[in-house]
């Protein structure tokens, strides 16, 4: 087997697996009487569906030989980089929180194996052009602009998906800032390491040739 049909049996079977998570806890909540809106308001099944529709998308370009364009390496670089701060931010702030209706094994897929597997993807084909820290720095404004949302409806609602972002759990809204601040760095520093790997090892393959 070659090395592309791999790579597109692999893109196929997780963004498959993550549709699947997603679509099987999505029914748990919404049995449980969960908001629709809340499900769709955290950011880790924001970012698993998005990467979901980028691997699926990368497969379909592999099957009919389309070159990807500069923006699907955009693409695939944002999701890489949101699916590696999910992997991140679970583990350091989430592990030990009570999961509600979330299953053993859809936790698994989203949280562990998605953050892996998306962000090696990357690594297996790097982008075909050369990216900039300005188109880094594009990759940040989906973050922005969710955390935005989430501290908008928040304070609206009363609710908020994640325990750090809420005045009432993360020690005021001064807590909230701190968390706020160690996250958007977190995002820049793993961004900058997904651009400086993917123009690294897009060099090698084109001194390679």
């Amino acid at each position: 087997m070659t090395q592309r049909a791999v790579l597109i049996a692999l893109r196929l079977l997780f963004g498959l697996l993550a549709l699947t998570a997603l679509g099987s806890q999505f029914a748990v909540q919404v049995q449980a009487g969960f908001s629709v809106l809340n499900f769709c308001s955290y950011f880790t099944n924001l970012a698993n569906l998005f990467a979901a529709g980028v691997l699926l998308v990368g497969a379909f370009s592999l099957l009919t030989r389309r070159e990807p364009s500069v923006a699907e390496d955009l693409l695939r670089g944002a999701a890489a980089m949101n699916m590696a701060v999910v992997g991140i931010v679970f583990s350091v702030l989430l592990r030990n929180v009570d999961l509600g209706h979330l299953r053993p094994w859809i936790n698994i897929a989203l949280h562990y194996v998605m953050p892996v597997a998306v962000a090696l993807e990357w690594l297996i084909q790097p982008p075909r052009t050369k990216l900039t820290l300005r188109q880094m720095l594009l990759w940040q404004a989906f973050p922005l602009l969710y955390l935005i949302y989430t501290l908008v409806r928040g304070a609206l609602v009363g609710w908020y998906p994640y325990p750090f972002l809420n005045p009432a759990t993360a020690g005021g809204c001064a807590g909230v800032a701190a968390y706020v601040a160690g996250i958007l760095a977190v995002f820049l520093l793993v961004g900058g390491a997904a651009l400086t790997l993917g123009n690294r090892l897009n060099e090698k393959v084109a001194a390679a040739k």
